[in-house]
């Protein structure tokens, strides 16, 4: 019986899983230099680097990450859990501002060879004591999160906000909350503004409890009485309500706020469809600004100011750090500060004297 020849691009063996050896002997290469051209180590040109590259992807072949794991002593698995809203585990996924900050951790891990495991929020010992997480992203951690304790105590390090700063094994990126601040409430002052009323959510995060503090601040240094309305939970829902508690907060017309700080996250027209509701024009009665990720700021009329908390960048450089550790040992540094932007539009230019 004559035997059929084996096809190209085929392992020796129907069936079976791919070699390391079954893809150089495919290409004509040593075992070796086919594993430093998928590794991206060792001197070879670009054709032979590219050849094993093609007859590898051709063919099938990945790494045997049980093997890799027990020689590296990693899985390359990150865990991610975003601290808040824990009472509706996947909730953040609907957030402009969490989809863009997960969906740029996710991409910045896997092109560093890592791959990302959501874990819900308020997430238990038993549903990550079993995965082999090298390390676990906790996204703005509410006062007295217990996951970042049980993970330091299992020994993962935890990436997080600058909560967890000064802890063993701890790491940390965020944004200066209390300059943002100050630079958003100086902007809406410089426009005219005298009585700016804000819109928090009932949260404990670092970043919000930094906000609320700077706000205070601010208006102590000017004399000014605070004007806070908080949003119950998450949601555009519970923020518009909000905002019209601090809209229609104060009976006498000339006391009612000139401008709007909406920190609590919601879709700006919906913002500005409150303000329209309760007598305002915006930004004629009322400087709006919110912080915001939301592309539909920049379409409404007038488009609307946003504070940008730079999602994107804070996942690059956290993963950034987060790899320099794993495959580095303990960084220089235990944190990065990521700026923030402001982006002024038309609803916080005065068109005509207040």
């Amino acid at each position: 019986m004559t035997e059929a020849p084996r096809q190209a691009g085929k392992p020796s063996q129907a069936g079976s899983r791919v070699r390391l050896v079954d893809v150089a002997r495919e290409v004509g290469l040593s075992k070796t230099t086919v594993s430093a051209a998928l590794n991206g180590t060792g001197r070879l040109s670009p054709a032979v680097r590219e050849k094993a590259r093609e007859a590898a992807r051709a063919m099938g072949y990945r790494p045997n990450a049980t093997a890799r794991q027990l020689r590296t002593g990693r899985a390359r698995l990150i865990g991610y859990v975003v601290g808040e809203m824990a009472h509706a585990p996947w909730t953040f996924l609907e957030s402009p501002y969490f989809a863009q900050l997960t969906g740029a951790t996710a991409a910045t891990a896997l092109r560093r060879g890592y791959a990302v495991v959501l874990l819900p929020a308020g997430s238990l010992q038993r549903e990550w004591a079993d995965l082999p997480l090298d390390a676990v992203v906790v996204a703005d951690p509410v006062a007295g999160d217990r996951i970042v304790d049980d993970l330091l105590a299992a020994g993962i390090p935890v990436f997080s906000d600058r909560s967890v700063e000064g802890r063993a094994d701890a790491y940390w990126v965020d944004v200066d909350a209390a300059a943002a601040t100050r630079e958003t409430l100086d902007h809406l002052w410089q426009e005219g503004a005298r009585r700016t009323a804000m819109v928090l959510p009932d949260s404990t995060t670092g970043f919000h409890t930094g906000v609320l503090a700077a706000y205070r601040d601010w208006c102590a240094a000017r004399g000014l009485p605070e004007r806070i309305a908080r949003a119950a939970t998450p949601g555009n829902g519970p923020v518009v309500a909000a905002v019209e508690t601090a809209l229609t907060g104060t009976v006498e017309k000339s006391e009612r706020p000139d401008a709007l700080l909406v920190v609590a996250e919601a879709n700006p027209p919906l913002v500005l469809e409150a303000a329209r509701r309760n007598g305002y024009e915006v930004p004629d009665d009322l400087l709006l600004v919110c912080v915001s990720e939301d592309m539909t700021a920049e379409h409404t009329q007038p488009p609307v100011t946003t504070l940008s908390l730079q999602p994107r960048e804070v996942a690059q450089a956290g993963t950034d750090l987060l790899v320099s550790v794993l495959e580095l040992g303990r960084a220089e540094s235990s944190g990065v500060l990521v700026p923030t932007r402001l982006d002024v539009r038309e609803s916080s230019r005065r068109s005509r004297p207040g």
